[in-house]
């Protein structure tokens, strides 16, 4: 293919080709050509333009495919528009000469068709350029038409088109030629022929002004001709043009000078609604020709031509605009609703006909008012409640009329009707979709909605009455706030009205209506509404039998409310379930006695009345048992059943009470078969097995039964075909925009569509459709389709003979009838057969014995071959279905031969089309398992159908087959990939593009054929790039084909390719097809763009998103003409259409795909995501509320960058987004919290302000989210005051992710202050609105998280002014304060359930943050380093906070506790339900716990540490009496915890009160931590772990833990889980601190008693003292028993994840193994720490036995940090564990257990091993030398010759070592070492037994002092140096003051040369370094300090040594400046001091 990309075609390769290929090659050529000659330069291409020109015509007569001469066409446009445009002329007289040619051979058509559409491509680029020619080729082409057949009038259409396109106002002089040659073909037989001509008609009227003046209603006429027989891509186009000719006589009112001589007439609307509506009322036919008809009474418009009148209708409005819309509404909905009006009889004369017109009518209403924006929606609404009224009136007139005529009256009021129900219907929809914004609409008393409604709801139709109870259920599922009280206004109306028959049904429904519309309320209705309820439908029920006027009424009405009730699920059903299964009993006879008796004494009427109830409360049942499954225990399944045999009689007895009572009862019986078939399908087929045989015959009679008509095929069987194959029907199945219309076509004429009046049950059920009416079918078609659905399980559970039976009579049955009956039972039988199939295989059964195939099979294969497609589809699914659940090789093997036998032989399109999607079924369900030469035959088979170009139905089955096969062959199939794909490129290449459903199922194919090669195609071999080209240029075909549904394909194709080769799609291209289609009217279309962006933007999002704009850009024409694309780029036109888009699942993918590009983008290009979502945010935002805010922070414009700039620009221009909808808006608010979140991980300039600026200054391009924070709250400020609900919420939300990411960030300009502060008023006005009184409690509870979190934030520290926000949550909390019966009776009591523990939780977090700071501005106050003012600030705002909450604090404290107690009543297991109060906790009922337990479990973490630290702040402990007396009338209050659910007698004393209460707060917590869910939060673990820190703080609960051993222990257990299963190191510190404070309880336990025992046995003996603490007398620990044992298991538990070296068994030798130290994170390092810090504190709970069992364990883990932890630290620092290891090991050794008698001889012994191991990690083991670090090792024995008692350290082979250590670690070079030694050695020295430290004192000194004498030699060089000489000259010094007297002199003697040797004299002084200089200092003090103290000595020195006398007198000389001190030198003499020094060393030895 490479050959092909040349700028003249290569046609040497060309010729060397085969047929197939060449067509592949000039495709390819042709594509190439088009984009090179767009990017060569002029002079190149003129150069060879010739050449060009021949090559390119000379491709005319090989006959080109419809691609090719496309592309051909616009080649030579694009050549002569580029190059010259001499040659142009005779290329024009060639197509011509071509076009008039006489041969009219196929062989030759492509030719003629490729010459029109090059005429049309010239004439459309080159235009008037072209002068005069256009007449005479016009004229050719119109000749040229009246002989050709489909395919030329096709091209030609398109054609002309384009050559009107071209010319403009030039063509004038042809308009009226066309306009006749188009109005022919507007009607022509071939659907796609009628499709160009419209598109022709659209070009021609640009111009052609006449086509909407004077020739208007011809034009309409011709419209109304067109629709008849249409199909659905006609009814799209041909409305298009309707529409827009007629909004055009409409818009143009000033026609130009030269039209005004021939008097134009202007159109006024009326007229052309008029028009409009004549097509709708009368269709096509003429006003006279009608009127014969209509006189006959015969003619009836047929419903394509409404359908498309009605498709008019919409785009003559969209044409037309929203604003005008809004101006001309009140017209415009007259005039729609009068359609359905009585002044024409005709469109309502029957059901069926009322029903269609108004599906239309509101279809019309939906898609007009949907699009306006929401002020303009509301303005609407109250126009369409001005139509309810005045119709009302209407009615009401003719009502009160008496009896004058009535006759008349009925039928008026009848005619009524449908314009009320199209009315109410549309007012629900507004309404639903306006949400809570529509909430001023409602309050607006002067519209007076739901008066309006609820007064028709008494209307005599009951159509009007669904449609207004119907209406009621939208307002209510919109604004749930209004759902009890309308609930109670209906219930009261019910009450009062109940003997009048309109009110008992109207009303009824309506509470049924509001009931299904409970479950889209996530807030509910009051618990006790289901009593009331039900209480009525017992007494309607029970009321029935007195009025024979009000029976079937009262009946219905009683049993409807039943079966609505059950829709509010188990909580609320369970409490009624006993009256209900009572009800049921009782409307059945006992016995079939009973029932004969019936039948024998009833008359027509109490068989209505019977039936009716009978049928009622089946649906109740139903209704039961599909909205409580749960309460379908083994007990009520035994209750539901006994009436069960006794229904199933009745409907066997249903045909002979028929023929004694007639007609009456036609429907009700129908009516009671649906029911009781809806019930059987939902309950388990073993509940009825004894009835089995009696239904299976009853349905048999339905299915076959003689007067069933209507031939439904549409509904019945696509739930019975596969999904895939539904696409080879009629486009009509697959889902369109509109739906909703087209629908009723499908049914075919004499079959109704669904509507609300065939089923008043339905109204309570959820619609399946999203938010639309629900539309159950008419009984006669549903108790169809719920008989074949129940047929399929009834046969699976029959016996095999009674199946094979059945099987057989339903084969008879269809031999036995003829012509269209025999159809319908066909139909009937073949469906209930599939379905049983399909139920077979779905339960994975079997069919049963051989001679069950034969009728199965006989079944099937008669449907195969029926002309009726969708029943050949449902036969091929069944045929596999078949093959599956026989599941014998041969059996598939001989039904895949009939196949292909009957393939190879018939001619007929039934049989193959049927056939081969048999075979195609087949593989799909047998998979590519069967064997390769089967394989081989089927795709033979196919191949050669696909190619019958004389049927394109066969061609389209069998390549559909074949797709199923290449999909479910596999990897088998890649034999035939080449071929198949060779085949569909020659297809798609040649099938003329009037088949568009060939190149549908082509797609499908090419789809199937990229999943199958996947991968591979990114393979580099030749034979795999011609593939990828060859899949490539199949796609490049279809995306230029014109059908909607092959783009899609073509889309889906391309998104394939994309996934498996991405480097070969170019993207670019993809994206430009895919911003073109991103609002095609076509919705499978847009749904496939959408599936590929979502995909595209996963892997590549910025590139897809640059793409857009460039082409947006560049394309003079906007791609997408509805989507912005190149002002908001991609991601803004995706914001745009999310907004139109009804459609979910689209919905869905648009979301989906702008979080891809949110995610990751929106970091590099914050700036534009903001304002995009500001932008929509701020479009609908009511500017009136934003501004009051906006003035405070008009000076800070400058800081918001760009922000100011944004608003102000726009304001001039119309807004980028024109009135988005609540939705959308919410999901901007979203968008918001996610960019924030993405920023978190971005850049940590995004959240600081200094380094931002500074990063923004250094490069403008920069960007961080902390620059835009007053747009975040700006944003957040506009969702939150909104009037929706939703937007309220994520308003809130973003808030608060605003607030707690950015309230540490400190403000550089004013110190001490954040970023913040500056916008507590918008935090503040933002706030306030959500604690208005009418504000739902899911915004209010939303609202105290954001309180709670702006005060703990800390942002404000003014006590006044977060007051404002403080008193938002006092004025909660008073609410709250009187409990659940204090909220409003709005929502249900789990709503108030929820504020109120909203309310408490904020409080909770207030009050824990200003402990906590308290707390901290306690103790660091001394330290504090931060300047004095803002200390101040702080102190005075932390202890103010607490001030605060303190007022409040006695409520609060009462209430957490009553909820506590609430939460602690709810986490019982279920087996101690029994025991819980009957009324319910504080704060919940008892009916609403399971919803209330969701609530208690998000906030009682908080509640219970804020308890927790209540308690603690008071101790426990009344401290005086005054408050005692308020802390103790706390508890006593009725809600309050302690009291229970007892009376208020018994007073407890304080003690118990606070007993309870310690372990409610324990209790709870063990409970939460013992057993964490997997979704238990971090938040609510550390609160928990916190309130325990708490509660262990204080004295009191100590005690009790510590007295109370198992407590210990369990709640050790429960820590060590916590550990084990949570890795967060916060909590598991925070665990580790728990440990600690109960060991320290357990000590001060033990201590209290060894101290009262010492107390009471004073007098006695001190053996007889029992042994106090753990181990006793025996020192045993018993595991499970023990509390050291547990917290040992914990410490160890820590200490071996951290280290785990630690555990013997891993490193597999007990003793020590050489491995290198390591550094552990800061978060393990304190964890270990924690641990060994609980270690050192276990000895003192153990008696001295006890402490002998455990201290090696200690020991062992102790030293074991220390070795594995002790890594050399630069700066010779200790490292933290290290630093916590000798801590505790110091704590250890100091236990008062190693003196005391009975434990010290092992301790000494247990100790002395210990230092033993320490000494041994210095040795190198196994050879390897450790890296320990020195200092760490020194120090721990350090810390073991200081701590312990001498006798440990003193015995010699240990001294000795250790001395041996001191000594190697002096030699060491490295400063720090030696400094560290120095300072350890001090304190050995100064170790007062004397015993311990002189062996050290004789063994080191001496070394010492060599060292600081090679001072003179060595000048320290830096600070740690002079260090080191100081702390020898602090040892030294330390030594002269432990020395014996007389032995102090010498070393007096020894130290001073040393000192006066660090002197300097003047001179010196000056030049000498800092160091030297601070030695000299440092020296110098010391002399002054030694020479008074010793001055005998010091005298004595000087004497002798007169060279140190001089030194010392010329440094005190050169310091006196500086430093004036008196100095004895009066007594100074000479003497040499060197020989006296080593004299004196020698001394020593």
């Amino acid at each position: 293919m490479e050959l092909a990309h040349s700028l003249l075609l290569n046609e040497e390769a060309y010729n060397q080709l085969g047929e197939v290929q060449k067509a592949e090659f000039i495709f390819d050529w042709l594509r190439y050509l088009e984009k090179l000659l767009l990017a060569t330069s002029r002079s190149d291409v003129k150069e060879k333009q010739k050449t060009l020109i021949e090559q390119l015509l000379s491709l005319l007569n090989s006959s080109p495919g419809p691609p090719t001469r496309k592309l051909l066409a616009k080649n030579l446009g694009i050549l002569y528009s580029i190059g010259d445009t001499f040659s142009v002329y005779e290329t024009i007289d060639k197509c011509n000469d071509l076009i008039r040619s006489k041969d009219d051979s196929p062989s030759y058509l492509p030719t003629k068709l490729a010459a029109v559409v090059c005429l049309g491509s010239l004439y459309k680029k080159l235009g008037r350029m072209l002068g005069n020619t256009f007449t005479d080729t016009v004229g050719n082409i119109l000749k040229a038409m009246k002989s050709a057949e489909s395919q030329g009038r096709y091209e030609i259409m398109l054609s002309l088109q384009n050559i009107l396109k071209g010319l403009g106002a030039a063509a004038t002089p042809c308009h009226r030629d066309v306009y006749k040659a188009a109005r022919s073909c507007l009607t022509d037989r071939s659907m796609a022929v009628r499709c160009a001509a419209a598109k022709c008609l659209l070009e021609l009227q640009n111009e052609a002004s006449f086509m909407w003046s004077t020739d208007l209603d011809s034009v309409a006429t011709l419209c109304f001709k067109s629709f008849e027989g249409s199909n659905y891509d006609v009814r799209i186009s041909v409305s298009k043009l309707l529409g827009t000719v007629l909004a055009k006589a409409i818009i143009s009112k000033h026609p130009g000078a030269a039209a005004s001589r021939q008097s134009i007439r202007r159109v006024s609307l009326e007229e052309v609604l008029e028009l409009l509506g004549t097509g709708f009322l009368r269709g096509s036919s003429g006003f006279l020709r009608a009127s014969g008809d209509m006189l006959k009474g015969t003619s009836s418009v047929s419903r394509d031509v409404r359908v498309g009148v009605t498709q008019a209708y919409v785009v003559f409005v969209s044409t037309l605009g929203g604003a005008w819309l809004e101006k001309n509404f009140a017209t415009f909905l007259s005039h729609i609703l009068s359609l359905v009006s009585q002044s024409h009889p005709k469109v309502t004369q029957t059901q069926i006909d009322a029903i269609c017109g108004r599906r239309c009518v509101s279809f019309i209403l939906r898609a007009t008012i949907g699009g306006l924006g929401e002020k303009a929606q509301i303005a609407a609404a109250k126009d369409i409640c001005q139509a309810i009224w005045k119709l009302k009136k209407v009615v009401d007139a003719m009502m009160s009329d008496g009896n004058l005529e009535t006759r008349l009256g009925s039928t008026d009021v009848a005619a009524s009707q449908h314009m009320l129900v199209c009315a109410l219907q549309e007012l629900g929809n507004l309404i639903h979709s306006l949400g809570t914004t529509a909430a001023p609409l409602l309050q607006d008393s002067s519209a007076g909605i739901l008066d309006s409604v609820i007064s028709v709801i008494l209307h005599p139709s009951i159509s009007v009455r669904l449609a207004a109870a119907w209406c009621l259920h939208c307002i209510t599922v919109a604004l749930p706030s209004y759902l009890t009280p309308l609930l109670d206004r209906c219930l009261e109306r019910l009450t009062v009205l109940k003997s009048s028959p309109e009110a008992v049904t109207g009303f009824s429904f309506a509470v049924a209506a509001l009931l299904g519309a409970v479950k889209h309320c996530p807030l509910g209705i009051p618990h006790g509404k289901g009593k009331i309820i039900m209480a009525l439908a017992e007494d309607l029920l029970c009321s029935a039998a007195q009025n024979s006027r009000l029976a079937a009424q009262r009946t219905q009405a009683g049993w409807l409310l039943i079966a609505a009730l059950m829709t509010l699920g188990s909580a609320v059903v369970s409490h009624h379930l006993v009256r209900v299964l009572l009800l049921w009993k009782c409307v059945f006879p006992v016995s079939p006695k009973d029932l004969e008796t019936e039948k024998s004494r009833g008359d027509s009427f109490t068989w209505q009345v019977t039936l009716e109830g009978r049928a009622g409360a089946l649906c109740a049942i139903k209704s039961f048992v599909s909205h409580c499954g749960d309460l379908l225990t083994e007990e009520v399944i035994q209750r539901l059943l006994p009436p069960l045999p006794c229904a199933v009689d009745l409907l066997t007895q249903l045909s002979s009470i028929l023929k004694s009572y007639g007609s009456p009862l036609k429907t009700l019986s129908l009516v009671y078969r649906q029911r009781l078939y809806e019930l059987l399908i939902l309950l388990p087929p073993e509940t009825y097995e004894g009835n089995l045989c009696a239904i299976l015959k009853e349905l048999a009679a339905d299915l076959t039964a003689s007067d069933t008509q209507v031939a439904a095929s549409t509904f019945l069987l696509p739930p019975l075909c596969h999904r895939d194959d539904l696409l080879l029907l009629s486009p009509l199945l697959q889902e369109t925009d509109h739906r909703f219309i087209e629908e009723q076509l499908l049914l075919g004429n004499g079959i109704a569509c669904g509507s609300l009046e065939y089923d008043p049950y339905s109204i309570y059920e959820k619609d399946v459709e999203g938010d639309s009416v629900p539309k159950p079918l008419p009984p006669t078609l549903s108790v169809i389709n719920s008989a074949v659905k129940l047929f399929g399980v009834v046969c699976a559970h029959v016996g095999e003979a009674q199946r094979l039976l059945i099987l057989e009579q339903l084969l008879d049955s269809i031999k036995h009838t003829k012509g269209a009956r025999q159809q319908v039972v066909q139909l009937h039988v073949v469906s209930s057969v599939s379905s049983f199939l399909k139920y077979v295989a779905g339960s994975k059964r079997n069919l049963g014995p051989e001679e069950m195939r034969r009728p199965a099979l006989a079944l099937v294969m008669g449907a195969l071959e029926s002309p009726n497609p969708l029943l050949r589809c449902a036969a091929a699914e069944a045929w596999a279905r078949l093959t599956q659940v026989v599941d014998d090789g041969t059996f598939t093997a001989a039904l895949a031969q009939v196949s292909f036998d009957k393939l190879k032989s018939a001619r007929d399109v039934v049989t193959r089309t049927g056939h081969s999607l048999a075979l195609g079924s087949l593989h799909r369900y047998l998979g590519g398992i069967s064997s390769s030469q089967h394989l081989n035959s089927c795709v033979g088979i196919l191949y050669t159908l696909s190619q019958d170009s004389t049927s394109p139905d066969v061609q389209t089955w069998a390549l559909h087959a074949l797709s199923l096969i290449i999909d479910s062959a596999g990897p088998l199939y890649y034999m035939h990939v080449e071929p198949t794909l060779s085949l569909i490129i020659m297809l798609l290449l040649n099938v003329p593009p009037t088949h568009a459903e060939v190149h549908q199922s082509l797609g499908r194919c090419l789809n199937a054929l990229i999943t199958t090669l996947g991968p591979e195609l990114q393979g580099n071999s030749t034979s795999v790039s011609t593939l990828r080209t060859s899949c490539l240029l199949g796609c490049a075909v279809m995306q230029d084909n014109p059908d909607c549904l092959v783009q899609a394909q073509a889309i889906s194709c391309l998104q394939q390719l994309h996934m498996f080769a991405p480097r070969h799609v170019n993207l670019s291209s993809l994206v430009s097809c895919l911003c073109v289609n991103l609002c095609s009217p076509y919705l499978l279309l847009r749904r496939a763009v959408l599936a590929c962006l979502r995909q595209l933007v996963q892997r590549e999002a910025a590139e897809v998103s640059e793409h857009a704009v460039m082409l947006a850009k560049e394309s003079r024409e906007e791609l997408a003409p509805d989507a912005n694309i190149r002002e908001v780029g991609l991601e803004g036109a995706l914001l745009t259409l999310l907004d139109k888009e009804t459609d979910e699942r689209l919905c869905h993918d648009i979301k989906e795909t702008l979080n891809h590009m949110l995610t990751s983008m929106a970091v590099d290009k914050l700036s534009f995501w903001l304002k995009l979502c500001k932008d929509v945010l701020a479009a609908s935002a009511d500017f009136t509320t934003v501004t009051c805010v906006d003035t405070m922070q008009e000076e800070e414009g400058d800081k918001g960058d760009d922000a100011s700039v944004l608003t102000t620009r726009n304001d001039d221009k119309s807004h980028p987004f024109t009135n988005p909808r609540w939705a959308t808006r919410v999901f901007a608010a979203e968008c918001v919290c996610r960019i924030i979140n993405q920023c978190e991980n971005a850049h940590s300039a995004h959240f600081d302000i200094a380094l931002a600026q500074e990063m923004k200054k250094r490069d403008s391009r920069n960007d961080f989210l902390v620059l835009h924070l007053a747009d975040l709250i700006r944003m957040a400020f506009m969702a939150a005051t909104d009037h929706s609900d939703q937007l309220r919420l994520s308003g809130l939300e973003t808030l608060l992710v605003v607030i707690r990411r950015f309230a540490t960030i400190p403000e550089p300009e004013f110190p001490g202050h954040v970023i913040l502060e500056q916008y507590q008023a918008n935090v503040g006005a933002a706030l306030r609105p959500a604690f208005t009184s009418e504000t739902p409690p899911d915004v209010t509870a939303k609202a105290c998280q954001v309180c709670s979190a702006w005060i703990a934030s800390g942002v404000v520290s003014d006590l006044n002014d977060l007051r404002r926000v403080h008193q938002l949550l006092v004025s909660s909390l008073t609410k709250i304060q009187a409990g659940k019966e204090a909220l409003s009776h709005l929502y249900n009591e789990s709503a108030s359930t929820m504020e109120i523990l909203a309310v408490l939780k904020a409080w909770a977090e207030v009050y824990i943050i200003a402990v906590e700071r308290h707390k901290n501005h306690r103790q660091p106050l001394k330290t504090a380093t931060c300047s004095e003012e803002s200390v101040r600030d702080g102190s005075h705002s932390s202890d103010g906070l607490l001030d605060l909450v303190h007022t409040d604090l006695g409520t609060l404290s009462r209430l957490w506790l009553a909820a506590l107690q609430d939460f602690a009543l709810l986490t019982l297991p279920s087996e101690f339900a029994s025991q819980l109060p009957v009324e319910g906790g504080a704060f919940y009922t008892a009916e609403t716990s399971e919803n209330a337990k969701l609530h208690y479990y998000n906030s009682w973490a908080l509640i219970l540490h804020a308890t927790a630290l209540w308690l603690t702040s008071t101790g426990f402990v009344v401290a005086d009496p005054d408050e005692g007396a308020s802390n103790l009338s706390r508890p006593v209050t009725p809600t309050s915890m302690c009291q229970g659910s007892s009376s208020g007698a018994t007073v407890k004393s304080p003690e118990d009160v606070y007993t309870d209460r310690f372990h409610l707060i324990l209790g709870i917590s063990v409970e939460f931590l013992c057993s964490l869910r997997s979704d238990a939060t971090m938040e609510s673990i550390t609160a928990c772990l916190h309130a325990l820190q708490a509660l262990l703080d204080v004295p009191w609960p100590r005690s009790k833990i510590g007295s109370d051993q198992d407590l210990g222990i369990e709640l050790l257990n429960v820590l060590h889980r916590v550990i084990l299963t949570r890795e967060s190191p916060s909590i598991q510190l925070a665990s580790l601190e728990v440990v600690r404070q109960i060991i320290c309880a357990a000590q001060e336990h033990v201590k209290e008693k060894r101290r009262s025992a010492e107390v009471d046995d004073g007098a006695a003996e001190k053996e007889t003292l029992p042994e106090f603490g753990e181990g006793k007398d025996t020192g045993g620990l018993v595991p499970g028993k023990s509390l050291v044992f547990a917290t040992l298991e914990l410490c160890v538990c820590i200490l071996v994840r951290q280290l785990p070296e630690l555990n013997p068994k891993l490193t597999g030798s007990p003793g020590v193994k050489a491995t290198k130290p390591q550094m552990l994170s800061e978060d393990g390092s304190r964890l270990v720490s924690a641990a060994l810090v609980i270690l050192s504190e276990i000895p003192a709970v153990c008696s001295p036995e006890g402490s002998i069992s455990i201290l090696p364990t200690i020991l062992y883990l102790t030293i074991g940090v220390l070795r594995e932890t002790a890594v050399r630290v630069p700066g010779g620092q200790l490292s933290s564990t290290v630093a916590a290891s000798l801590q505790a090991l110091r704590g250890i050794l100091s236990s008062p257990m190693a003196s005391a008698e009975k434990s010290h001889v092992a301790w000494t012994d247990l100790l002395r091993s210990a230092l033993t191991t320490v000494l041994d990690c210095w040795d190198p083991v196994d050879g390897t030398h450790q890296e320990l670090d020195e200092v760490s090792l020194l120090t721990a024995i350090t810390v073991f010759i200081l701590s312990t008692s001498p006798e440990v350290t003193t015995i010699p082979c240990l001294q000795k070592r250790c001395i041996e250590k001191f000594k190697v670690t002096l030699e060491i070079k490295d400063p720090m070492v030696q400094i560290k030694t120095y300072q350890l050695l001090l304190s050995i020295f100064q170790y007062p037994n004397p015993a311990v430290s002189y062996p050290y004192i004789y063994s080191l000194v001496s070394s010492i002092v060599e060292k600081l004498q090679e001072i003179d030699k060595r000048k320290p060089e830096d600070t740690t140096e002079l260090q080191l000489f100081q702390e020898g000259i602090k040892v030294l010094e330390a030594l002269v003051a432990v020395a014996e007297e007389q032995h102090r002199s010498q070393l007096v003697a020894c130290l001073l040369p040393i000192l006066i040797s660090f002197l300097l004299d003047e001179n010196a002084l000056g030049s000498a370094t800092s160091i030297m200089r601070n030695l000299h200092d440092f020296a110098l003090q010391n002399l002054m300090h030694i020479g008074p103290q010793y001055s005998s000595v010091f005298k004595s020195v000087m004497a002798s040594s007169p060279a140190l006398k001089a030194r010392l007198e010329a440094a005190i000389k050169g310091n006196q400046e500086s430093v004036k001190v008196r100095i004895p030198t009066s007594k100074h003499t000479k003497h040499s001091g060197k020989n006296s020094s080593i004299q004196l060393k020698t001394n020593f030895l």
